[in-house]
């Protein structure tokens, strides 16, 4: 089965996911097909008055996949492409990211259907507030807590803050993650995906025996998880970015680029391309670079069986959801490229947004320095515990993952117990 037009569709990916890990921890075809389900769903079609007076009604969904842990957390997309199965998939995706690290969570997701670049700031707050209201009997800080994601950003959640408050009669802060700062917002929360996948790979090239001074880095997609580990990697690891790109196409410029320059550039520009003394190349020729590491920050499904033998990075990390599909995965395998899969390289993002959850509900707010150190401890320390796991079973990281999250989440079901 297909979507978008012949893609891989996601959420069968993600359940091809359970089964491959299932038969290393000998998971009875029961607790299989639970793992394989979400436990709740929710779509609401919903009318949305635009800036011309018209309406126009809108289709969101809310999946709610596992609650063994704890409260699902997961972040909500607005995009044209968004579908059921995706928000599925990346449900999954979730659960799994937050047991690879630890975090009292289970896995959630959201989407609206919609094109947010061709909507008003005042089209896009009435669509979030209404949207808000529709998944609002399900979400809350003991039960379920959204996060942006592709297109939404802390001003998102600042209005579902404010809508879901609203219905409430008080402020609840803890309802959302990633809000502005001075709404209860927490420090480091804007880097903190990119920061984290950079923990990872610093981990994972010393186990290489990469220098990561002066190494290559080539990163698809320059928005906030790919720009933020660019800007990271260069500044705090001494690596050289080579080639990124965005939507409108890549660059490429050899002896390496100011990260700092080209933020500035596609802030006023619109796009990384035509950057100053860079040359433009395809998607496709960024992924198969000679470089010592790959940062796949786009969308799904980028690394596929076609294109697999094509790159040439000793190390690719997925600060993206699901960029590497599971073909792509043996084929990367076999030819010795070591893969951060997503639950674990870009899951900086949502250990940010615990400890941003952690500070609401104290009321006590931590400073930037401990938020960063925290992170650092809570990377490194899963990045370790997933290296070992890929070790002790022959097998490549994302199954080692696979393997180390879904063991925690059937701990939590077989303790828990099945009610009635």
């Amino acid at each position: 089965m297909t979507n978008n037009g012949g893609a891989v569709n996601p959420f069968e990916t993600a359940q091809r996911q359970v089964d491959i890990c299932a038969k290393y921890l000998k998971l009875d075809a029961g607790v299989t097909e639970i793992l394989k389900h979400p436990k709740r769903e929710l779509t609401v079609n919903f009318p949305v008055r635009m800036d011309n007076g018209s309406y126009r009604v809108f289709t969101g969904y809310r999946v709610q996949y596992n609650m063994a842990r704890g409260p699902c957390k997961g972040g909500i997309r607005y995009h044209p492409q968004v579908t059921l199965d995706e928000v599925r998939a990346l449900a999954a995706w979730m659960t799994w990211k937050c047991a690879v690290v630890s975090l009292p969570y289970g896995g959630a997701k959201g989407g609206v259907i919609c094109d947010p670049k061709s909507m008003s700031r005042n089209e896009l707050e009435r669509m979030t507030r209404r949207f808000a209201s529709e998944i609002a009997p399900i979400i809350g800080p003991e039960i379920d807590v959204p996060a942006p994601d592709v297109y939404t950003d802390s001003q998102t959640m600042a209005w579902i803050m404010d809508t879901y408050s609203m219905q409430k009669g008080y402020s609840v802060p803890g309802v959302v993650t990633g809000k502005p700062l001075s709404i209860g917002g927490s420090e480091g929360r804007g880097e903190a995906t990119g920061r984290g996948c950079m923990y990872v790979i610093r981990e994972a090239a010393k186990d290489l025996n990469i220098k990561m001074k002066g190494a290559s880095f080539a990163v698809q997609g320059f928005g906030n998880a790919g720009s933020v580990a660019a800007s990271l990697v260069s500044r705090e690891l001494g690596g050289k970015i080579i080639a990124v790109s965005d939507s409108k196409g890549a660059i490429l410029k050899k002896d390496g680029m100011d990260v700092a320059a080209v933020e500035k550039f596609k802030q006023e520009k619109g796009s990384v391309v035509g950057f100053p003394g860079s040359q433009k190349i395809s998607n496709q020729e960024l992924l198969a670079l000679d470089c010592d590491v790959l940062i796949p920050a786009a969308l799904e499904n980028q690394i596929t069986k076609e294109n697999a033998k094509d790159v040439k990075a000793k190390i690719v990390a997925e600060a993206a959801n699901g960029p590497t599909t599971p073909e792509a995965d043996e084929v990367l395998y076999a030819n010795k490229t070591t893969v951060l899969p997503d639950v674990l390289a870009n899951a900086g993002g949502v250990t940010v947004s615990y400890f941003e959850w952690v500070q609401d509900l104290q009321g006590y707010f931590w400073d930037v320095n401990d938020v960063n150190s925290r992170l650092e401890r809570v990377m490194s320390g899963s990045y370790r515990g997933v290296a070992d796991v890929a070790k002790k079973h022959g097998v490549n990281n994302r199954t080692a993952a696979y393997i180390v999250a879904v063991g925690r989440v059937v701990e939590a079901m077989r303790v828990r117990g099945i009610y009635p």
